[in-house]
């Protein structure tokens, strides 16, 4: 098979992932200008330039790994071949248009994430707050937590966990993009991840609005995570918290009605917990090794979450039911396009007897 058919077949593979996740773009370009909100380059720009970092700190890592380990006689020469022969030119051409979904996709649900407040009101702590104290026997969940990880350097080492969630949005999303795996685990993870930024990030958050633990206090004037935000402040004057900045400037940010990439303020469901449970089953497939960090990772991120005051633990909970129904519906969507195109192939190939 020539390398232009290789990289066509794989973007036809694709297909729906590019309907699915356009339309849902134009939707959402389409809500926003309804609130006078309209799409820049300025988040498209940050985007891509950060997926830029990433490939170049991949690759220069990849590169000295490759002069340590062969030690090659004419650098240069190695370094074309392993980057830039014409196989490895046909591979990165097959995965720019995955790449290119990932690079539109951040900065619109950053604007909607920023506009939710345009569609409507945070008015679900409260019930948030009675979710997770019926679980917990009429305790919040961070006190439940607090015997275990309440000391400071614990709760250094968590903020400091829950801030690599982001790894997963750059060098995570150019693994899939990029690293030869089975084709179907690649597209339902693609048109998972477009649908979980959509439908959860989006959707759900607009419908069930609401502003978590750290923000209850400065937003709503809710007094009851005075003490966990107590703890998290003394906890910083010990160790680094590095959730409490990013807490603060994005109270800043939405002060000055900033909608950029990385802004907005939501609390259900819980995007970091649902992009950490979506790598963790996609993972799985792949290696065992790979299953059980992720799972791990997994775990500390919904955990963290709820420790750092950014989440009720119910945010994490109705992330991952949400995540697995839509891997079940993408799973279905991949095989039924799939099997279109194996229908139509078929048509094309059948011969008419002559009369």
């Amino acid at each position: 098979m020539r390398p232009h058919q290789t990289y066509q077949t794989r973007w036809w593979g694709e297909f729906p992932i590019f309907v699915i996740g356009l339309s849902l773009l134009a939707i959402c370009i389409g809500l926003l200008a309804s609130q006078g909100v309209y799409p820049t380059w300025g988040g498209i720009s940050a985007n891509a330039r950060l997926f830029t970092v990433s490939i170049v700190g991949i690759v220069s890592l990849d590169a000295a790994w490759q002069l340590f380990r062969t030690r090659p006689n004419s650098p240069l020469g190695h370094f074309k071949l392993r980057y830039w022969s014409e196989p490895i030119r046909s591979h990165i051409l097959s995965g720019l248009p995955m790449l290119a979904v990932c690079i539109l996709l951040m900065p619109f649900f950053s604007k909607m994430k920023a506009a939710i407040p345009l569609f409507n009101d945070y008015t679900w702590d409260n019930t948030f707050i009675a979710w997770d104290r019926a679980i917990f026997f009429g305790y919040d969940a961070w006190e439940v937590m607090q015997p275990v990880l309440g000391f400071p350097i614990v709760t250094a080492m968590v903020a400091l966990l829950y801030q690599f969630w982001l790894l997963l949005l750059y060098p995570g999303c150019l693994f899939f993009a990029f690293v030869t795996m089975d084709e179907t685990l690649r597209r339902k993870f693609f048109l998972s991840y477009v649908l979980s930024w959509s439908l959860i990030g989006g959707a759900m958050a607009t419908w069930m609005a609401s502003v978590g633990p750290c923000f209850v206090g400065p937003m709503l004037g809710d007094n009851r995570f005075d003490d966990q935000m107590a703890y998290l402040n003394a906890a910083n004057e010990q160790y680094p918290i590095m959730v409490l900045p990013v807490q603060e400037m994005l109270l800043d940010w939405f002060d000055a009605n900033v909608n950029g990439l990385g802004s907005g303020i939501t609390a259900m469901p819980s995007m970091h917990v649902a992009i950490a449970f979506l790598f963790w089953i996609a993972m799985r497939p792949i290696s065992q090794k790979a299953g059980i960090f992720f799972g791990g990772f997994f775990v500390i991120t919904w955990i963290g979450s709820v420790h750092t005051a950014y989440h009720y633990a119910v945010d994490g909970l109705v992330s991952v039911i949400a995540v697995a129904a839509i891997w079940w519906a993408s799973r279905h969507i991949i095989a039924w396009w799939d099997k279109y195109n194996a229908t139509q192939a078929a048509l094309r190939t059948k011969t008419v007897p002559a009369e």
